[in-house]
């Protein structure tokens, strides 16, 4: 028998007090995710996949919005400066017809990156009404009380979530309203330099987003009030 243990090498006689040898368990889970409902998880990913679609919206206006609305303005100029050079006598159709081709097509950019918006904001606006239907089912299913006083996470309450979410439609509408003003103002080819130079920067500014769209406002306020906000990217 010992030779055997030996074998093993292992202890050939046991310790002294063998119940104070336990095994190891696990850390309990966080307070957080003990109390976690679906309703916390439907929540999360609903405030998540808004961010996702504001991160579109602006990688549409930032990106291929400005390129292409930069580019119809930099090619009308050129066409403007080589038809101030070209003398009368030579044929302008050469110099005016790949420059008009390019416009057109930079123009069709920016009515694509518009309707690009449109869909972005209808997106935007069923995450809300998703969330929205969140609090009626939690109305139904754990109160009243539940849904308007208890803090899902920190402070903030399920319904207090949804009903200031809404208010984030009302800057990127005008947002989006002022693109198809502005896309209006850069297709006729007739405006002046400085019209489509304010145009492009009122682009890129995005003003109505400024002080109430997601960057400026909810992504502060879901990293102090949704757990694990930080580690959902």
């Amino acid at each position: 028998m010992s030779h055997r243990l030996a074998s093993f090498k292992g202890p050939s006689t046991p310790t002294s007090s063998p119940a104070q040898q336990r095994q190891p368990t696990s850390a309990p889970p966080s307070p957080s995710r003990q109390t976690e409902s679906t309703y916390h998880r439907k929540t999360r990913t609903l405030l998540q996949e808004l961010r996702s679609l504001t991160e579109t919206w602006d990688d549409l206006v930032l990106i291929d919005g400005l390129k292409a609305a930069k580019s119809l303005v930099d090619t009308r100029t050129d066409l403007d400066n080589a038809l101030s050079i070209t003398p009368n006598r030579l044929p302008r159709s050469r110099v005016v017809g790949p420059k008009l081709e390019i416009m057109d097509t930079r123009t069709a950019e920016l009515d694509t990156v518009i309707t690009k918006l449109e869909r972005q904001f209808r997106k935007m606006s069923t995450v809300i009404e998703n969330l929205e239907a969140l609090v009626i089912d939690a109305h139904k299913n754990k109160g009243s009380a539940w849904v308007q006083q208890e803090a899902l996470w920190v402070t903030w309450s399920l319904e207090k979530f949804a009903t200031s979410i809404s208010e984030l439609l009302v800057p990127y509408h005008r947002s989006l309203e002022n693109h198809k003003a502005l896309v209006d103002i850069l297709r006729f080819h007739s405006v002046s330099f400085e019209d489509s130079r304010d145009a492009v920067a009122s682009w890129a500014q995005q003003p109505w987003l400024e002080d109430s769209g997601w960057d400026a406002k909810w992504e502060d306020i879901c990293a102090a009030e949704v757990d694990r906000w930080s580690t959902s990217r």
